[in-house]
């Protein structure tokens, strides 16, 4: 009987229109039938036209509405989907176990309802999932719609957003008008909101009127939000966003609105190796695809970038006429999507053996000196601007950076100079983006890390230039460079220590291009060297040599 209720409550108009329909018809040939013959046999016969020429008129006034208003002030698209029909379980959501635990915890809330209320509590009314875009926070919506049987009701943050005022907060009321009675008649309901910075950010106040619809629309959520405390019907709103909790109003995030904040992050190396299963089981490959180093080489990617490298490589094997992906797809598909296609432009024979030089003196210190990353590509496969690359990834999720680390960033950085100034005597202007990345580094260790070497503490950048002496700025600077040198000083004599090594891989390079991990394991254990990586001291900033080398002072 709700249910019935309900669709007559929301088709009254339609069944009206309906039954007026029926009654003219009705009426019509009842009237037809009095007429005599000759008026009836000539009412018949304009009847067609009539009929065209109302339609007509009907079609334009239709298109004109359409055009002029309902762009404006549309309804709500209906897009209820039943519980039955979305099909999510948690099983099907790879590489977010911490996370469905704690989306486990609030199903499991939502079904024990009664017993929450019985002791006084409250169910949770309002979820927000954060984390970096493609991790899985709608799928991770849909699954507890799924495990928790409740119908689905979704809509995008944009959706809200016209120009004309008032619209966004009329389209909020409507659709919780639509999510009450789903709940009224199902039981429950779950309404998910994407991109809800979209509409909840921070309001702005301005006696000019900046930003009114926003606040308005936002206002209206918030009253909302609240309404559902008072009613009976058990609405569940889940909303998401990729911006930054700061980026939110206070008001949206305060206790009674969104009781619940999941936060998703970027797989973990397991989680890598689940996810790169579960889509390569997707499509023909061959048997002997390593998994976990396809895991190593794709830190810090996310869930939707995963399985854009297996429909890449998909693409590339077929382009090649092969029936099975294999390595070498999965590698290429990673280089076509991190760093774009092959410019395939002609270099001159001194300008590809240079290009070599410099790839392998980065490969050898990285390989060698790195404390935190592997290298897993050496390449001169030219590709956007540049004309060769070094790939390599941390073996493991760093979240902050020591400072072995950053000078071990610094070191390979400059590893390409140091070949080219080796080999040829001169350099080329290759260097430019290598020398780009270690100043910044150098400068960030002294100006914001406190890693110079006379004892300055604090984060100078968060004073304006103007109010810091000259003094200072110079001393700070010098800091800089010392570390650049040093760090130059060290570079060059891994570089003339491991000559052979620098060079055989230079030759490689030449004869294929391009080395994976393995080709380049195979040079180093050649000439008898670990793998084990070296520590890196990072006091050779403070004992530079005043004899070697140095870059121009600032």
């Amino acid at each position: 009987m709700r249910k019935l209720k309900i669709f007559l409550i929301d088709n009254w108009g339609k069944l009206a229109i309906v039954f007026g329909v029926i009654l003219l018809i009705v009426l019509s040939v009842w009237g037809l039938s009095r007429l005599e013959s000759f008026y009836r046999n000539m009412t018949l016969a304009t009847l067609p036209v009539q009929l065209f020429i109302g339609a007509i008129h009907a079609m334009i006034f239709v298109g004109m509405y359409l055009y002029f208003f309902r762009g404006a002030f549309g309804k709500v698209k209906k897009n209820k989907i039943k519980a039955g029909d979305i099909n999510v379980k948690f099983s099907d959501v790879i590489g977010l176990e911490a996370v469905k635990r704690e989306a486990m915890e609030v199903v499991q809330l939502i079904k024990d309802s009664a017993r929450v209320k019985k002791i006084g509590g409250k169910i949770v009314k309002g979820i927000l999932l954060m984390g970096p875009p493609g991790c899985g926070k709608t799928l991770l919506a849909k699954a507890i719609a799924t495990e928790a049987k409740m119908p689905f009701l979704s809509m995008s943050g944009s959706e809200f957003v016209e120009v004309f005022v008032g619209v966004g907060a009329s389209r909020v009321r409507q659709l919780f008008q639509k999510a009450r009675k789903l709940a009224y008649a199902e039981g429950a309901c779950i309404l998910f909101i994407d991109e809800i910075e979209v509409i909840g950010r921070g309001r702005t106040f301005s006696y000019m009127g900046g930003g009114e619809e926003t606040n308005s629309t936002q206002n209206q959520l918030l009253v909302e939000l609240d309404g559902l405390e008072t009613k009976k019907n058990n609405i569940i709103v889940i909303a998401a966003t990729n911006a930054n909790e700061s980026v939110l109003d206070k008001a949206l995030l305060r206790p009674g609105r969104f009781d619940r904040k999941i936060y998703i992050n970027l797989p973990n190396l397991k989680e890598r190796e689940d996810l790169f299963k579960f889509y390569i089981k997707k499509v023909k490959s061959a048997p002997d695809i390593d998994v976990s180093r396809l895991a190593k080489k794709s830190v810090y990617k996310s869930p939707a970038e995963i399985e854009n490298i297996i429909k890449e490589s998909a693409l590339i094997a077929t382009r090649k006429g092969k029936d099975l992906i294999d390595m070498d797809d999965l590698s290429e598909a990673m280089d076509r999507i991190d760093l774009g296609l092959e410019s395939h432009i002609t270099m001159t024979d001194k300008e590809r053996e240079m290009t070599a030089y410099h790839e392998a003196g980065h490969a050898t210190t990285l390989y060698y000196l790195h404390p935190t990353d592997d290298v897993f590509k050496a390449s001169i496969k030219s590709r956007g601007q540049a004309l060769g690359l070094v790939s390599h990834n941390p073996k493991e999720e760093l979240h902050t950076q020591n400072k072995e680390k950053l000078i071990a960033d610094i070191i390979v950085s400059l590893a390409g100079y140091s070949a080219e100034k080796m080999k040829y005597g001169t350099t080329s202007t290759g260097v430019s983006s290598d020398f780009k990345k270690a100043m910044a580094i150098a400068n960030a260790m002294v100006w914001q890390f406190g890693m110079g070497d006379e004892g300055f503490i604090g984060d100078f950048t968060v004073i304006p230039k103007e109010d810091i002496s000259s003094n200072l700025k110079e001393k700070l600077n010098t800091q800089t460079m010392n570390i650049l040198n040093s760090c130059l000083q060290k570079v060059n004599e891994c570089i003339k220590n491991e000559w052979a090594i620098v060079d055989e891989i230079a030759q490689s390079l030449l004869k294929k291009e391009e080395l994976d991990y393995d080709d380049i394991n195979e040079i180093f254990a050649k000439y008898g060297k670990s793998k084990e990586k070296p520590e890196i001291d990072t006091n050779i900033i403070i004992n530079s040599n005043k004899d070697a080398e140095t870059l121009p002072n600032i």
